[in-house]
């Protein structure tokens, strides 16, 4: 089977951690170790999060005033050669020596005129308080919103339209290789009307496009059979953090797109699974990284499926 394996941000950071170059690797190590299996078994594509190491190397870079800070593009690419060289090392430990993996810089193309660009709402960077959180928009121009007791910078998340890399891609898998790309959702790119020999110029733009969709978008041009987001969560919750919440085990994708969950968190997730079930039919996933393999077969998380019976809930303990 083609797998596209989503790896959420907390799988190199987990929440409340400090963003050392050390937590992320062992973060990535354990990430892996449960990827190993799938990787032996199936072709394997790999996407990532960014949004903890692309705020960190936005707020590092601002604290250097000789220069312009570098734009969210650029600091896109950055995270994507790290994160990838992480993931690929530890995966390659983990897997026999003549099995090839390849990191790939992935371009995607924006719409200009995306609405998001009007309303941030992808969170980046570490939490702050209140009173540093004002005191960085002020100096920086930068939006916050509220994530959970603390506030988190916000940028502009356009939607994905067109992976530039995906023939390329494709050429690795054939080849029998692993393939990390599209982390933290591509390098957000857009056309302009300057005409260049290939036709018209293409250029970076400030935004962050969300890992989830963009992974989704992956998996249908890559004619994947099972999408897998991997969370720190073990499936979809209705009612999460409340005396009533219960584990949805089996959904269809309208039913599951018809209940509410949360915009930063979980609310991509399943909207990208929901993406990927109605244009392909296949099967998505949603659960923990330690449940890797079982999620790919279809024993554990959250599976998104047509042929499921509306919502089927777990059984209450």
């Amino acid at each position: 089977m083609r797998v596209v394996a989503a790896l959420g941000g907390n799988a190199l950071l987990r929440r409340g951690q400090e963003l050392s170059a050390e937590n992320q690797r062992a973060n990535a190590r354990a990430a892996c170790k449960a990827l190993a299996p799938v990787a032996v078994e199936h072709e394997l594509v790999i996407s990532h999060g960014n949004g903890p190491q692309v705020g960190l190397l936005a707020l590092q870079g601002s604290a250097y005033t000789a220069v312009d800070p570098y734009p969210l593009d650029v600091l896109g690419a950055q995270t994507e050669g790290m994160i990838g060289y992480i993931i690929q090392q530890e995966l390659g430990n983990e897997l026999p020596f003549e099995r090839h993996l390849a990191t790939l810089l992935t371009m995607i193309e924006v719409d200009a005129a995306d609405p998001a660009f009007d309303n941030p709402t992808k969170p980046i960077g570490p939490l702050y308080g209140e009173e540093e959180a004002t005191r960085l928009a002020a100096e920086k121009g930068w939006t916050f919103k509220p994530d959970g007791d603390s506030l988190r910078r916000v940028v502009p998340s356009p939607l994905p339209k067109r992976i530039f890399e995906i023939e390329a891609i494709k050429a690795l898998l054939e080849k029998g290789s692993v393939v990390i790309c599209a982390g933290g959702g591509g390098i957000p790119t857009v056309y302009t009307d300057e005409p260049v020999p290939a036709g018209r110029r293409l250029v970076g733009i400030e935004a962050v496009i969300d890992k989830d969709l963009a992974s989704a978008l992956l998996a249908i041009d890559l004619e994947a059979d099972v999408l897998a987001i991997v969370t720190d969560v073990d499936a979809v919750y209705e009612g999460w953090g409340t005396p009533e919440q219960r584990a949805i085990r089996r959904a269809t994708p309208e039913s599951l797109a018809a209940s509410e969950f949360a915009a930063g968190s979980m609310g991509p997730k399943v909207r990208a699974a929901c993406q990927f079930v109605e244009r392909t039919g296949k099967v998505a996933a949603i659960g923990s990284i330690a449940d890797a393999a079982a999620l790919v077969r279809g024993e554990a998380g959250t599976l998104v499926t047509r042929d499921a019976k509306g919502v089927e809930r777990a059984e209450v303990a």
